[in-house]
């Protein structure tokens, strides 16, 4: 490990004062269609589509007919899906716990969204009071949950490490579960 740390970084030291991830850049998923994908992230939420390669050779030269999307967030971030019909995968409805996908907006954007989800027909949940954010939740049409949540006021105090014990919570959550 030493010796990979010194490719990041002349003094492998240095590693912790400057971390080597600075932000997300996107997340892929599967989705079914592209076109209805599109339709979901830029026209309901707003996303802008900002890329779409068209894949006809994986990188260890298998054939594939996949088509891969970047939809840009505000803050340079993307969300990314393939559509391929030369691999099955199976949609299924996801519990929020399995799997969610939360973007952040301002406050006054929910019940904005919220009433052009439900006017739309689209699989549309909330407002939840979740203490530090307010959240809304969508299906979208792969089956993903997408909450938009907005911060409430102490929301970064809330989320400070070094003063709200989530690893203390970690650990006693931990210890319990070894019983």
């Amino acid at each position: 490990m030493k010796g990979y740390l010194s490719l990041l970084v002349s003094n492998p030291t240095d590693f912790l004062s400057h971390p080597m991830i600075r932000k997300l850049h996107h997340n892929a998923y599967r989705c079914r269609d592209s076109e209805e994908t599109r339709r979901f992230y830029e026209d309901f939420l707003g996303l802008p589509l900002v890329q779409a390669l068209d894949l006809s050779e994986t990188k260890t030269g298998r054939p594939t007919q996949t088509l891969h999307t970047f939809y840009r967030l505000d803050d340079g971030s993307h969300m990314a899906f393939f559509e391929t019909n030369d691999m099955p995968f199976e949609f299924k409805k996801q519990h929020d716990f399995d799997l969610h996908i939360a973007l952040e907006v301002a406050p006054e954007v929910l019940p904005a969204m919220l009433a052009k989800g439900r006017a739309q027909g689209i699989e549309t949940r909330g407002p939840s009071d979740h203490g530090v954010i307010d959240s809304i939740y969508f299906r979208d049409p792969n089956g993903y949950v997408i909450e938009l949540c907005a911060k409430r006021p102490g929301h970064d105090a809330m989320m400070d490490p070094a003063t709200n014990e989530a690893r203390a919570r970690l650990d006693r959550w931990t210890r319990g579960k070894s019983g």
